[in-house]
């Protein structure tokens, strides 16, 4: 049982992870530590984090209508390596015990606030020893990864993701954000209908993070038009190491 403040506290929460989502993803590195404090075991709080996030990669993507518009065949390319890798990370996730994920978690966490924080000059790397136009196989094999690890913990997906696309891609931090969540709502899918079938969830915080992430997924992509791509960047990078040391802490402690 959790008091009213928990769930007041909660649905505060799933409003600025779905806003944060829609942004520049990491919004789940929000709701994740606000499960854990709410008691629930790590790796049902991760189930449930990741169930409790597809409709606010719902509500992004319909904010990003504008943004999406020629994005067809990208989307179509992307979308069967997706499923696969999502299918194939939350299959992993149920298969190791709740000791390897604890281990695991600060560790992919910190990965994916330094992918964050340096996208823009690993991009610049990059292109400067790009010869062309990335290969499809290079694509579609990165994306396959982004998606395993979304399907194994959800928190971070959206920075990892794009991180990656702005790797293998060259267009608009705007239209690539719309592309992750696109493409962060298939992974999200998959993971939420595996788990829904093979494992414990806690539907109770699924219903609020859900419910408020939706509406926080619309305002975020208002906000995203507004917001300095620089300060946002390293703001979710921050946080995210923050909350990777703090689990780390925490599992040494315990």
């Amino acid at each position: 049982m959790h008091t009213s403040w928990e769930w007041v506290v909660l649905a505060v929460v799933g409003l600025l992870a779905g806003a944060v989502n829609a942004v520049a993803g990491g919004g789940s590195m929000i709701s994740f530590p606000a499960l854990l404090a709410m008691g629930i075991p790590p790796v049902t709080a991760n189930v449930t984090n990741s169930v409790a996030a597809v409709p606010g990669y719902l509500g992004g993507s319909i904010g990003y209508r504008r943004e999406l518009a020629g994005q067809g065949p990208r989307i179509g390319r992307l979308t069967l390596v997706s499923v696969a890798g999502a299918a194939g990370g939350a299959v992993t996730l149920l298969a190791v015990s709740t000791a390897v994920f604890q281990a695991a978690a600060p560790l992919l966490l910190l990965t994916a606030a330094v992918l964050l924080a340096a996208q823009p000059w690993i991009a610049a790397w990059t292109a400067r020893r790009r010869t062309g136009a990335p290969g499809r196989a290079g694509m579609l094999s990165a994306q396959f990864v982004v998606a395993f690890y979304g399907g194994f913990f959800v928190a971070g997906l959206g920075i990892v993701m794009l991180a990656v696309l702005g790797l293998v891609l060259d267009d608009s931090t705007q239209r690539l954000n719309a592309l992750k969540g696109v493409l962060s709502l298939i992974v999200g899918a998959v993971s939420a209908v595996a788990f829904a079938v093979f494992t414990s969830v806690s539907w109770g915080p699924v219903a609020v993070l859900a419910a408020t992430g939706l509406a926080g997924g619309r305002l975020g992509v208002l906000a995203a038009r507004r917001v300095s791509p620089v300060a946002l960047r390293w703001t979710v990078a921050a946080w995210g190491a923050a909350v990777a040391i703090a689990l780390e802490v925490s599992r040494h402690v315990a």
